[in-house]
């Protein structure tokens, strides 16, 4: 499959919906915004197909997902731009879980502007789409050497 090329199943199968998981990281191009960490809301749209089944084979946990992407965004160094840090989320997904076939992620930080109610970016991978970015990565990182 190449980038941006849609799924070729008939359905999109499954979807989990994360609203809102506010996590306090450190991002920002201001000097105001290196003192210390600031809220950033994420949602997130989840793709997957499978069956259900009370087991975790082929499933995504929601709750496990929430976890593991709070714990690196509070722990991790500072980051310049929400652009950079929406292409970590979903590395991180892609590469946590398998069975996740397409991302899209919605991040703003609350109150960034008067005037408005939300200032945000979003990204929509699929599995192609992290796999190219991956590979990008990997020669990039190559060629430095």
């Amino acid at each position: 499959m190449k980038p941006f090329e849609p799924l070729e199943a008939g359905g999109q199968g499954w979807r989990i919906i994360v609203d809102e998981l506010i996590v306090k990281t450190r991002v920002g191009l201001y000097e105001h915004e290196h003192e210390g960490p600031q809220p950033v809301c994420i949602d997130a749209s989840l793709r997957y197909r499978g069956m259900p089944n009370e087991s975790d084979d082929g499933l995504i946990d929601y709750e496990a997902w929430c976890n593991r992407v709070s714990a690196f965004l509070e722990t991790k160094g500072h980051t310049r731009l929400l652009e950079t840090l929406a292409v970590e989320i979903a590395a991180l997904s892609f590469e946590e879980w398998p069975a996740l076939d397409a991302l899209t992620l919605v991040l703003h930080k609350p109150k960034i502007r008067e005037g408005t109610k939300r200032l945000a970016l979003e990204l929509d991978w699929r599995r192609a789409d992290f796999e190219a970015w991956r590979l990008s990565a990997s020669s990039q990182h190559a060629s430095v050497r």
